[in-house]
């Protein structure tokens, strides 16, 4: 995980609502995250309201991708604020603890990727949805799973 806190603190950024101080923290995030330049150029060339129409329709639509990780895998939002908790962080404001954003800001402050390596399953099949609806956030969380260390092989023994 080394090397990674900035870019999970910059995609964290860049998966939330882009207000203005997201467009205030382009530059740096840019230069911060290289894995993060293309959608960084993007966003620093569209004009904020159609950026912000942009995610609400990519994010928040009926027909939207959920950034909610417990919607791709059947886990209590609970279990998410107890790993925060054991590590002495506190959610502040309205988003529920399985917002990737917050489990992306977790894991830059702690190192620690439980999180994300539990919900590799559903990042994959969030990356693919953005993937081929042609968004430019499917970058955002590419660049977050190339990190991930490679799935475990689960397959049991002959005989077991």
């Amino acid at each position: 995980m080394p090397g990674f806190e900035l870019l999970y603190q910059a995609a964290a950024l860049c998966l939330t609502y882009p207000g203005d101080e997201f467009r205030a923290r382009l530059p740096l995030l840019r230069e911060a995250a290289p894995q993060l330049r293309e959608f960084a150029d993007h966003a620093a060339v569209t004009e904020p309201r159609e950026l912000a129409a942009h995610y609400l329709q990519v994010f928040e639509s009926a027909d939207g991708h959920s950034l909610y990780l417990s919607r791709w895998r059947e886990f209590s939002p609970a279990r998410f604020q107890e790993l925060y908790s054991s590590h002495g962080l506190e959610l502040t404001g309205e988003e529920l603890p399985d917002f990737l954003p917050a489990v992306l800001e977790f894991t830059a402050r702690t190192g620690n990727t439980v999180l994300l390596t539990e919900h590799r399953a559903g990042l994959e099949r969030l990356r693919s949805g953005l993937a081929d609806s042609g968004t430019p956030y499917a970058s955002v969380v590419d660049a977050v799973y190339a990190t991930l260390p490679p799935a475990e092989n689960r397959a049991t023994p002959a005989g077991n």
